[in-house]
């Protein structure tokens, strides 16, 4: 049976990911997420049940449109299956409860925000402001956080990112921080509270330090580029969500 169950959570959430995929292409260009039905980028032909199974598909259409010949993204089976892989997890943790529904709807939301926010470098309002509502009202129906809590996590969550683009700003007389990175952070602080803003500040700002030089040191450093922060907080977020309490142990041991 508990077997039963993990192979209906990872087919559920891989099918979840499905949609995702759609948010992902259709929300940065204002298209319904409802109609048409999923449709080959290329060609627009509409895609059967048949071709729209979730990973699989991909593969026994050897990656290629069905209809047009066109490349299929990598990032659709990605997407898929890191929607499902991140339910296992999910009921891992929490098991099949409102708890667990919940911190999977906030991931699901992380997923869509950093993919589209690495093609477009934005943050979907339509995303972070439902999602800000959501997290402060489940504080009051769960015991994850207290409402104090979720309250404190927006309020930090916000103002911390607000100042530093405010202080970025005055120094440089350039805007070096988009208002979508502080409406995540904020949407964050309702789900995880302050102790998860705090830990997704510091853990999304190494990973992404580390990323920046990479990424300057494969390029040789001769030009600037726009590096989004939002699949870095949304990092921070889900490493805060999984392995919080060790993560942060270990660094106080280390400390000492």
């Amino acid at each position: 049976m508990e077997l039963a169950i993990k192979i209906w959570v990872l087919t559920v959430g891989m099918a979840i990911g499905s949609f995702l995929n759609v948010c992902i292409y259709r929300l940065p260009r204002s298209l319904s997420l409802i109609h048409p039905r999923s449709m080959c980028p290329s060609c627009r032909t509409k895609i059967p049940f048949y071709d729209n199974v979730p990973v699989a598909s991909y593969f026994w259409l050897r990656m290629r449109c069905r209809q047009c010949g066109a490349a299929i993204s990598l990032r659709y089976p990605v997407v898929e299956l890191l929607s499902g892989l991140f339910a296992i997890a999910v009921l891992a943790n929490h098991g099949l409860s409102w708890e667990g529904l919940v911190f999977y709807s906030l991931i699901a939301a992380l997923l869509v925000i950093t993919f589209i926010d690495i093609d477009h470098q934005i943050i979907p309002d339509v995303i972070t402001y439902p999602g800000i509502g959501i997290g402060f009202v489940t504080s009051f129906l769960l015991n994850h956080i207290t409402y104090k809590e979720s309250l404190m996590g927006i309020l930090l969550g916000g103002g911390i990112l607000l100042s530093v683009a405010w202080g970025y700003y005055l120094l440089t007389k350039r805007d070096g921080m988009g208002g979508g990175d502080i409406k995540l952070l904020a949407m964050i602080g309702a789900f995880l509270g302050w102790k998860g803003v705090i830990f997704t500040i510091f853990a999304g700002s190494a990973i992404g330090t580390a990323a920046g030089l990479t990424l300057a040191l494969l390029t040789g450093g001769g030009r600037r580029m726009a590096i989004p922060f939002g699949p870095f907080l949304s990092i921070g977020a889900l490493l805060y969500m999984f392995f919080g309490p060790q993560l942060i142990g270990w660094y106080v041991a280390l400390m000492r």
